[in-house]
């Protein structure tokens, strides 16, 4: 049986365009993996699909970043990395450097799809004149940062932008009158009903999402000195919390946003899955539950650009296991499956039981509550 790995990188709703392929569908998402030429280069050579370029903006002299601005939460026995934190901002290289490393890696790379992200202050000539730019140097689309959780809100930028539907339909509707290549509105999870940011940056004419940008977070406190996590020079912030734990948080908004996209007649547009991708079988959750492509970034950071290898192989290996062709033949498949509440309970409302458990609260013991406890979890 023949495996097919290749994905549109955009559902194309608008028909501006022909369908621009990719040879997979993972994508180094924006951040330290992609910060300049020289790593996009390193993971295009080891064999990712695309990369989404390290946030820009017309004035790269603004961004300050500080160290350390990483920090990590352990499993219990501290040999896994399962929650992780950065108060980095974005790009604070020159816009000229990033245009002359957009034109080399197209002219290197002619394969591989190159987003750029780009996110800018609420003026719509900064935003148009940011997206022509990067346009006239080759890259393949934009995905636009309206969700950065922590970086320059005091500019009304970033998730300070994405948390007001109104604001995220005014943006992309600036870069979609500014260019004709696809645009991913990328969306915060710090907001109450996600729904409502995606279906103003799909009415306003992106064609796709990338959901979901990092959670605001605190990772810790330093024990020893008292001080919250990561500290420099003795304080701290609300940073992006990224990894595996957040990944069931990003399924679940996925689910949603997917139907929310049926029910208002966007089902041919894309999204892009991101958060807590390290191994194939994180990817494939993401293909299953309606995603065109995923994204990884924290993964790279922790495990080198080589887990694409894993990745590609990995999802190879499911599709020939389940008889798959090509992933649109089980994208969204999972989705069916999800549904209320009530829905699991017999015709009558009777209790339900897919496998054996307590009938009643009152056969709870406080001596085995954990045995009972993993009695009725799924393996």
């Amino acid at each position: 049986m023949t495996i097919d790995l290749t994905t549109k990188f955009s559902g194309l709703s608008s028909g501006l365009r022909s369908n621009i392929q990719m040879i997979n569908p993972f994508i180094v998402g924006s951040g330290p993996p992609t910060t300049n030429r020289a790593t996009i280069a390193k993971a295009f050579r080891e064999g990712w699909g695309g990369a989404v370029a390290k946030t820009i903006s017309l004035d790269h002299e603004k961004v300050k970043n500080v160290s350390p601005r990483y920090g990590k939460l352990y499993s219990r026995e501290h040999h896994d990395v399962v929650g992780f934190e950065n108060i980095e901002l974005i790009s604070d290289r020159p816009l000229s450097l990033w245009l002359d490393d957009f034109r080399q890696l197209k002219r290197e790379f002619p394969d591989r799809v190159l987003i750029a992200s780009i996110m800018e202050e609420h003026a719509e000539e900064r935003w148009r004149e940011l997206v022509q730019k990067c346009e006239a140097a080759g890259v393949d689309g934009f995905e636009l940062n309206l969700s950065c959780p922590h970086g320059l809100p005091e500019r009304k930028m970033g998730a300070a932008m994405g948390q007001d539907p109104q604001l995220v339909h005014e943006v992309t509707a600036w870069v979609r009158k500014a260019t004709p290549k696809p645009i991913w509105a990328k969306l915060t999870p710090n907001v109450g009903d996600i729904t409502m940011p995606a279906l103003s940056a799909l009415k306003a004419g992106a064609e796709g999402l990338s959901m979901i940008n990092t959670i605001l977070s605190v990772i810790g406190v330093d024990l020893t000195t008292l001080r919250p996590l990561p500290t420099v020079g003795g304080l701290s912030t609300f940073g992006g919390y990224s990894s595996i734990a957040v990944k069931p948080i990003s399924l679940r908004m996925l689910v949603q946003v997917m139907r929310a996209m049926q029910e208002h007649g966007f089902a041919d547009r894309s999204i892009s899955g991101i958060g807590g991708v390290t191994c194939a079988r994180d990817a494939i959750e993401y293909l299953l539950l309606g995603a065109s492509t995923v994204q990884a970034c924290t993964g790279p950071m922790l495990q080198g650009f080589a887990m694409i290898h894993e990745l590609t192989s990995g999802l190879a290996k499911f599709m020939e296991q389940h008889g798959f062709q090509s992933i649109d033949a089980f994208r969204g498949h999972s989705i069916q499956y999800l549904t209320r509440f009530s829905h699991l309970l017999g015709e009558e409302g009777e209790t339900n039981h897919a496998q054996p458990g307590l009938a009643s609260d009152d056969q709870w013991s406080g001596d085995k509550i954990n045995s009972q406890t993993g009695s009725m979890s799924s393996n």
